[in-house]
Parts: C-alpha cells; structure tokens; sequence
C-alpha cells in the first residue's frame, strides 16, 4: 500500500521481489509468474528489461497506441474485484491511517466477498 500520490511504476520492483511463493503442485514452490500485466502507467523499456532478465514475460500496453491491446479480455477479472470491494464503504475512502488496520479490514472485505461467491447457488447448463 501506497499512498494516493505516489506513481505505480515506482512500486514495481519491490512488488515483483515481494511475491510469495506458488504452491500447489509437487516440488519446490514457484517463486515468480510467467507474466505480469500492466496498464500505459507501467509502459516502460527499462522496466520490460529488468522483468525480462528475471524470467518474467511483461504483457504491458504501449502508450500512444489505439485502445484495445487485448489486456481487458483478462483485466475485467481484476476490475470487477476493485469494484466489489469499493462496495465496502470503509475501503472506497481510507479513513484510517495505519497500514496495518486498512489491510486488515481490506483482508476481511476479500473474505466476505469469497464468502458470498462461495455460498451463492451454482446454475449447471
């Protein structure tokens, strides 16, 4: 969590270094993705470069470039979650100004909203 002010590609390294460990299958734990999608905040050569070096495929779109760079076919995933979560009033505007009580309380909307997906009735077609 940063603050409101601050530029995201400034985060990206230390988000990428902070990623826990993928578990799930047999053997040792991934410890980076296959590729990390971005918005034209992240378009940046030095930045493609670093994550490239590290394995990592950077699926970035491009400024000054026509919309529809096909991230959205993914993306929506991630924008309908940032939107069920501004559901919670405390979360849309950050009252508080400890970093630990926000994401606690940002852990808890995430729980209540795998609750709520999780006991919804499934339809079979």
């Amino acid at each position: 969590m940063t603050a409101a002010n601050v530029n995201d590609i400034t985060h990206l390294d230390p988000m990428v270094a902070a990623l826990p460990a993928i578990s799930g299958q047999p053997g040792r734990p991934r410890r980076k993705p296959d590729a990390l999608q971005g918005d034209r905040g992240y378009d940046s050569e030095p930045h493609r470069i670093r994550l490239r070096a590290q394995g990592i495929a950077p699926v970035l779109a491009r400024r000054r470039t026509p919309h529809g760079s096909g991230l959205g076919v993914s993306r929506w995933v991630v924008e309908r979650t940032m939107a069920w979560l501004h559901r919670f009033r405390r979360l849309t505007i950050r009252y508080e100004r400890r970093a630990d009580i926000h994401q606690a309380f940002l852990s808890l909307g995430c729980i209540l909203i795998c609750w709520n997906y999780l006991k919804a009735p499934r339809r079979v077609f």
